[in-house]
């Protein structure tokens, strides 16, 4: 569906635009938004605003990230657009290239399971960003969904490409975004058609959390208030940006543990080698193929490999994330519930391997594992057949921006 955005002027959205709110931590989002009082790190991680000992769940935290937003459009730095368009979104890393776009889902269509799940939420991160929803009745960050490639929308996005976008800037990390709104109001009809006609189903690629709760929160302002025939409020749907599937690039997620559950390096190694093949190795280990793991233990990088039988042909069975959780992390270091665990941690590939060795090298974790990232194929053969990966399998890059498009709960 369409949609009547708050976007930032032109001359203020390179300065406006974030990272999402999960890829930096406190600490990081303070840092990159120092000096920039419309980054939109103020709205979506108000924790900055605040002492470092305030509680980051607090009810004046999501209060704070609603003022924020609310002076950005006081101050005329955020302007809601007068008519319901699509927008289309283009992402440009070291030459790779993925164009979205931009509208909203029916939370019916979350619900009815047409918007394809492969993973669990946490239930933590779930209520965070429910708050954050309940708190502005905005969606401040869209959702990343992805769909089978359809040539006949390939070429309606590329006749909006020929225009000249609304924004076009590189950020601070290198890539370039553009962005063009989609006012005709015939090309509106036309995509929205071909999604009805040729989109039978759309898979959710990053955002989970944002997704639930994009829809949770929806059900409730739903139930809050009178039924409408004509279906037309604005909770009953939630903001996202959609790629053909042949457009995306899927990174590792790699995982950090706090302990080895009482045991020594040696004799952890030991319990490894029944199910791996182990091989020390003189540099970083970066797996290269399904089944191979790269570890960072005690100052080593070591290879393992999977033996025949660790794991059977299921899709998720086949997935290493499975394999790891099974012949590892619930065996071996008692970790059994990756959603709830705080003795583990996930850090995106974007990172390196560098950011491994940091984690542990400082004393901050003890074990390191680095991941093969899972295809599209994967994820959709998941998806189709109503499984669900393990929690933080699969990172997307490169990342949207968050504070170009808003999408407004209350506006009809």
């Amino acid at each position: 569906m369409p949609f009547k955005a708050f976007r930032p002027v032109k001359e203020k959205a390179q300065e406006v635009a974030s990272k999402p709110y999960d890829v930096l931590n406190k600490e990081e989002a303070r840092k990159e938004s120092e000096g920039n009082p419309v980054s939109f790190y103020h709205v979506i991680k108000p924790e900055i605003d605040f002492p470092d000992n305030h509680d980051q769940y607090a009810p004046e935290i999501y209060q704070k990230g609603k003022e924020n937003f609310d002076k950005l459009v006081e101050e005329g730095v955020m302007v809601q657009d007068d008519s319901e368009n699509y927008y289309v979104y283009q992402l440009n890393m070291n030459g790779h290239e993925q164009t979205g776009l931009v509208g909203c889902c029916a939370i019916d269509d979350y619900f009815g399971n047409v918007i394809k799940k492969h993973e669990l939420t946490r239930p933590d991160k779930e209520e965070d960003r429910k708050n954050h929803i309940r708190a502005s009745k905005l969606n401040y960050e869209p959702v990343f969904f992805s769909y089978p490639q359809v040539t006949s929308i390939d070429r309606l996005v590329d006749y909006v490409k020929k225009g000249n976008p609304d924004y076009n800037f590189t950020a601070d990390d290198g890539i370039k975004h553009k962005l063009w709104t989609v006012y005709d109001k015939e090309l509106i009809r036309s995509i929205k058609k071909l999604f009805e006609d040729d989109v039978p189903k759309i898979y959710v690629a990053d955002g989970h959390h944002r997704t639930a709760a994009g829809a949770l929160v929806g059900e409730e302002l739903r139930k809050s208030r009178p039924k409408s025939p004509l279906n037309g409020y604005r909770d009953n749907y939630f903001m996202a940006v959609v790629f053909p599937d042949n457009q995306l690039k899927i990174l590792d997620y790699n995982r950090v543990v706090k302990d080895l559950n009482g045991l020594s390096a040696k004799d952890f190694l030991g319990r490894l080698s029944k199910d791996f093949e182990i091989v020390e190795k003189e540099g970083k280990s970066r797996p290269n193929e399904l089944h191979v793991f790269g570890m960072y233990l005690d100052q080593k990088w070591y290879q393992l490999t999977a033996k025949p039988g660790t794991y059977d042909s299921t899709p998720v069975g086949e997935l290493d994330v499975t394999i790891l959780s099974k012949r590892v992390l619930e065996p071996i270091m008692d970790i059994v519930d990756l959603r709830t665990d705080k003795r583990i941690d996930f850090v995106g590939g974007m990172r390196g391997l560098e950011e491994l060795e940091k984690r542990v090298d400082s004393g901050e974790m003890k074990v390191a594992f680095a991941m093969f990232p899972v295809s599209m194929k994967q994820l959709i053969n998941i998806s189709d057949n109503n499984l669900l990966m393990p929690p933080k399998v699969t990172w997307f890059e490169p990342k949207l921006r968050s504070g170009l498009f808003v999408h407004s709960l209350v506006d009809a």
